[in-house]
């Protein structure tokens, strides 16, 4: 279909078409007019997703997520905020309402539901494209109670957003609670079992206890070691075939004098026995008093053995009691090892449990502050008021919108009875009924008559 041809059709049904262009016009008119008037309230919330949390101190992840702002925009949607508003403008408990509720569902279902279903209708939520700013939209038919419905989502929102932040905090908070009265347990029961281990093997210090016992048994080891030379020295002075070699003999002062008397009163008795003979009493005195001299001599060197003989037996006692002091002492610092080591594992046990519940204790504290905190990261930027105008109906926009639509039908309209009742319009409707090529056409001959008539007149 040609321009033309559109025109053509246009021109013949112009009727058609101008009758369905004002039926519409008029009827949306007409609709608007008889509309009950709606008003929308607006109000702005704000959510802060850069702060730190408060108690924490810590940047939430979650808040800088993409898909952040929509989770909000669906949490204002959900029938829990809903709800929350029915409740916190006691909607349920208006007789008028119960009414319609019995009346509309026999009473079926749950009144409060039916509420947050009706009230969910007439929300609309639109955030921001370039701010963290989301708009809760209100429409009534009362400006007072779509002001008050939006205000109350916008609180409602902050109520909720703040339940689901405190509420695993709640939970973890009594699971915290729980794991550290377990710690608690564990730790009393190692400083418990320390105590009693302390008690039952009398330890006070081990460390202390361990330093003295080290130190007796080093004692008991070096005199162990002396009494064992001593004992050796006696042993080998014992076994010397000679005594009067033996350095206590050669040392001995008496020994000494003994030997120096016993030489003198030789050498005095071969000068005096060469001039007066054995029979003389001055030999013979000399004799007796040399060997009184030897036999004192002899006493003393015995003597001196038999004192070696008895360090040596002493000696062997005393190295004998040492061993066995020193094998005891061994034993007891051996026992001591063993019990400073099951301190050290008594004691890394209180650390380990000291540890725990430090970190649980911590961590329940931290808890139960983010459980009992009434903060949020959002809030109220522009409460909602009552709104001075209507929001629909738009007339205007109405009325454009039905001359637009009204034009659509009209043409349509002129085309489609073209369509079932075909007519010859043109050379080119013609052409296309008869398939056959035009060979002329005649104009029109009214112009022609009416230029004829003025002619003659003239």
């Amino acid at each position: 279909m040609t321009l033309q041809q559109f025109l053509l059709i246009l021109r013949a049904r112009w009727t058609v078409a101008l009758l369905v262009f004002v039926l519409t016009v008029a009827t949306t008119v007409t609709v608007s007019l008889l509309l009950p008037k709606q008003y929308t309230a607006s109000a702005a919330v704000v959510v802060d997703v850069k702060s730190p949390d408060p108690v924490s101190g810590l940047m939430l992840q979650g808040m800088m997520a993409p898909g952040y702002m929509a989770t909000q925009v669906d949490i204002i949607n959900s029938d829990r905020v809903a709800q929350a508003v029915v409740k916190n403008l006691r909607m349920d408990t208006s007789p008028a309402i119960q009414a319609q509720w019995q009346e509309a569902t026999q009473g079926k279902g749950q009144l409060r539901d039916w509420l947050a279903n009706l009230l969910q209708k007439n929300l609309d939520v639109k955030p921001s494209r370039e701010s963290n700013v989301i708009s809760i939209n209100y429409t009534g038919a009362d400006p007072e109670f779509a002001a008050a419905v939006a205000n109350a989502f916008a609180q409602a929102y902050m109520d909720v957003n703040l339940d689901l932040r405190v509420a695993p905090a709640r939970q973890f908070a009594a699971f915290f609670d729980e794991q550290t009265k377990a710690a608690r347990g564990k730790l009393e029961a190692a400083q418990q079992a320390l105590s009693d281990y302390q008690q039952a093997n009398g330890i006070t210090s081990a460390d202390e206890r361990m330093d003295f016992e080290t130190a007796k048994l080093n004692e008991t080891s070096s005199q162990l070691t002396g009494v064992q030379a001593l004992t050796t020295d006696s042993s080998s002075k014992r076994q010397t075939a000679k005594a009067d070699t033996i350095a206590e003999v050669m040392q001995s002062p008496l020994i000494n004098g003994l030997k120096a008397d016993i030489a003198r009163l030789e050498a005095k008795l071969n000068e005096s026995s060469g001039n007066l003979g054995k029979n003389h009493p001055q030999i013979q005195r000399t004799e007796a008093e040399l060997a009184t001299l030897k036999a004192q001599l002899d006493a003393e060197t015995r003597k001196i053995t038999a004192s070696i003989d008895t360090t040596y037996q002493v000696g062997k006692q005393r190295e004998a009691q040492l061993q066995g002091a020193l094998a005891a002492q061994k034993a007891r610092v051996l026992q001591l090892n063993k019990q400073r080591d099951e301190l050290n594992v008594l004691r890394r046990d209180i650390e380990s449990a000291q540890r725990a519940f430090e970190i649980v204790s911590q961590r329940a504290s931290q808890t139960n502050i983010e459980s009992q905190t009434n903060q949020t990261n959002i809030a109220v930027l522009n409460p909602a008021s009552p709104p001075p105008t209507p929001s629909k109906p738009r007339v205007l926009i109405n009325v454009l919108a039905s001359v637009f639509l009204g034009t659509l039908l009209g043409v349509g309209l002129a085309l489609t009875l073209e369509i079932l009742n075909r007519r010859v319009r043109s050379t080119e409707d013609l052409v296309e009924a008869l398939e056959l090529p035009v060979l002329g056409a005649i104009s029109s001959a009214s112009g022609m008559f009416k230029r004829t008539a003025i002619g003659v007149s003239a």
